[in-house]
């Protein structure tokens, strides 16, 4: 049976202590992980029910409520939680009667085979409903993914039954001159049609709904403003709202000057928001600049990107995200004027243009906007979803040096503010800018002072295999401190070491010191391994491998005992100087391992050229794991990785909870703070585990 060895988390409505602990041990013995918890009064209750739970089993009565009150509360609550009822004695009249009330069965209390069959029958039963939810979640979120497609198709599309319109998406209203859509509602389409067609189209029509298929005709057809011109409809059986109608696809076959914009139009759209799309938005981010210039009008240039996206979207689904988008479109153009020029600049961040107007004049109807997004309540296949979102803001004036330079400022800003907590806007300071640059040249000149001084620290974090591989690993991490002895954070100083050419200086100085540090270990009697991550610029280095190879012969250590880690993100970028490294590190017998694997929009691309003994995959895929989509997703990647032959590193594991999830995925190691924080010393008991 597919429940046997499934975790059961159960609710027990009994006073007595040594009754629940027996049914938690039937349970138990009879194959079932039983995850248990005894309800203490009516508010306890109230409050397990928030959670998700698989079973109750309860008594006739308790010191503080019936089971008929805690299946009649169970219901209120709306939650799938089946009530079984233990009673001494039962009968068919109490067992009618517990039904009656909700419960999903009542038997003796002392029926213990009779009990764990029912368990197993209600378990399977739970499971089919919830599966059937989660199908039926999927169907409407695809339905609702399926309407979207088309309200932003740049095909025209619409469908018919008996000849009138019953739905016409934006492009089939732009086509015929409408505003909108719903002017079309309950329409005739054959008034769409050139009067000297009509015939034609209606003996088409009549011929094609008596026969079915797919059918394409070509005619006159005319729009709003009574122009004519040719078009070619296809014609196909379809279902709109449940109910069989006619799909209708019109192409306009004209070269016209006048169709060849609307065209334009349309290819300038995105098509999930309906905004334009970022080409166009700079495209006319010239035409501003040239105003500026020559005319001295200033306008403002708004960046605006949803803070922690990313994860709303592992979330609630990549459909409910696009909704989510489409609905913050809809609000964002009810916020500004008509003639503000908005885009979809990237997957969470969209782009505002307020011409003739500096952003001191904005800054108020910005605000009102921040607060009108952090108070509203998006709705997204049936769930409430609240966000917050970070703006950046810069001038486009005559000292402006280009648009690019304007959308990188106010895309720095926002960056920026959705990093320190996001609901934030900001205006970009070319004073704090100069300041900023300041300040990058002390953080360089602290680098440059460091890798004198071999002031660098090292910090070792273990490895562990879920696998009983008992082998040593750590993962290394280079840290800077300050004067002041504050720890600099990496995501800081490594760029600005990438910047300043440093980068390679700290990869050396990195192998070099953790080759001796791994040396002496190793000379104690340890088979320690590290895991060393290096930059793009050891990638782009021509003889950093034999630079490798000189440092480990010098140190007599084995080259299996370094694993060499590259970011998946810097092998894309270099992915021909990627191949010949990892190639000639693997033929000395160095390992090879990829970080941060999975966030590419083809992740395994890459593996088709660089041979990696190990994937670190990304932390996204590990810090929630509480969805069933996430869980899925995980374990089709490990699979996928597996059948590569490659073993598979977690990291981020800062929760026991994670434990099971991670091993029934099939994960080989797992590293995180819940088994040891990086530390000084390689000092962890691999032997424990």
């Amino acid at each position: 049976m597919a429940n046997d060895k499934k975790a059961i988390r159960l609710l027990i409505l009994d006073d007595s202590q040594n009754n629940a602990e027996r049914l938690v041990s039937l349970l138990r013995n009879a194959g079932h992980a039983t995850r248990a918890h005894r309800i203490t009064s009516t508010e306890d209750l109230q409050e397990c029910l928030q959670q998700n739970w698989d079973l109750c089993l309860a008594q006739p009565k308790t010191s503080f409520m019936s089971a008929e009150d805690a299946a009649a509360l169970i219901k209120r609550q709306s939650r799938d939680v089946p009530l079984i009822l233990l009673k001494p004695g039962i009968d068919i009249d109490m067992r009618t009667s517990a039904l009656r009330c909700g419960m999903a069965d009542a038997l003796p209390q002392d029926a213990d085979a009779l009990l764990t069959l029912i368990v197993d029958r209600e378990l399977v039963n739970l499971e089919a409903r919830r599966q059937r939810r989660i199908a039926e979640q999927n169907l409407r979120e695809a339905e609702k993914r399926c309407q979207l497609l088309l309200d932003s198709s740049v095909d025209a599309i619409a469908y018919v039954h008996d000849g009138m319109h019953i739905y016409a998406n934006r492009a089939y209203s732009e086509l015929f001159g409408y505003e909108d859509a719903d002017d079309l509602a309950a329409e005739p389409m054959v008034g769409l049609i050139d009067a000297d067609d009509q015939t034609a189209f209606k003996d088409f029509l009549r011929h094609h709904n008596d026969q079915g298929g797919q059918n394409d005709l070509r005619c006159k057809a005319v729009d709003s403003s009574g122009k004519r011109f040719p078009v070619r409809l296809s014609f196909s059986p379809a279902s709109y709202d449940g109910e069989p109608c006619t799909q209708v696809v019109i192409r306009a076959e004209t070269a016209s000057a006048e169709f060849e914009e609307k065209l334009k139009v349309m290819a300038s759209r995105d098509l999930v928001t309906g905004m334009f799309n970022r080409a166009y938005f700079q495209e006319q981010l010239d035409t501003v600049l040239d105003q500026a210039v020559r005319q001295g009008v200033a306008s403002t240039l708004v960046y605006l990107s949803i803070d922690g996206f990313s994860s709303l979207q592992a979330d609630i689904g990549i459909g409910a995200a696009d909704l989510l988008l489409t609905d913050l479109a809809q609000l964002l153009r009810n916020h500004f004027s008509e003639d503000t020029l908005m885009a979809r600049f990237a997957d969470d961040a969209c782009s505002m243009l307020l011409e003739g107007q500096e952003p001191a004049a904005a800054m108020a109807q910005l605000e009102e906007l921040r607060s009108k997004l952090e108070g509203y309540l998006f709705e997204s296949n049936g769930r409430t979803v609240r966000i917050t979102v970070s703006m950046g803001v810069a001038a486009i004036s005559e000292t402006s040096a280009n648009p690019t330079e304007a959308i990188d400022r106010a895309h720095r800003i926002a960056d920026q503010l959705s990093t320190d907590g996001g609901n934030a806007i900001k205006v970009f300071d070319p004073l704090e800018e100069l300041a900023m640059q300041a300040n990058r040249g002390d953080l360089i000149a602290l680098i440059r002072h460091t890798l004198e001084t071999n002031g660098f620290r090292l910090l070792f974090q273990p490895i562990i295999s879920l696998r009983g591989d008992e082998a040593e690993n750590y993962e290394t991490f280079l840290r800077l401190l300050n004067s002041k002895g504050e720890e600099v954070p990496a995501s800081e100083f490594l760029p600005a070491a990438m910047e300043a050419g440093l980068a390679l200086d700290i990869d050396r100085w990195l192998i070099s010191r953790a080759v001796k540090l791994l040396s002496n270990h190793r000379s104690k009697g340890a088979e320690t391994h590290l895991l060393l991550n290096l930059s793009a610029a050891s990638l782009q280095s021509p003889d950093m491998v034999q630079w490798i190879a000189a440092i480990l012969k010098e140190a007599r250590l084995p080259a299996d005992a370094i694993i060499f880690q590259f970011n998946d993100a810097d092998i894309n970028t270099y992915l021909k100087q990627a191949k010949v490294h990892t190639d000639a590190l693997r033929q000395m017998h160095c390992r090879v391992s990829i970080s941060h694997f999975g966030g590419a929009l083809n992740p395994y691309a890459s593996l088709k050229h660089v041979q990696a003994d190990y994937i670190q995959i990304d932390g996204s895929f590990t810090r929630d794991l509480s969805t069933a989509k996430a869980v899925d997703t995980l374990k089709e990647m490990i699979s996928a990785l597996h059948n590569q032959g490659k073993l598979t590193i977690a990291p981020y594991v800062d929760s026991a909870t994670m434990m099971p999830t991670l091993w029934q995925a099939g994960v080989n190691y797992i590293q995180g703070s819940y088994l040891q924080a990086p530390s000084d010393a390689m000092n962890y008991d691999f032997s424990a585990e």
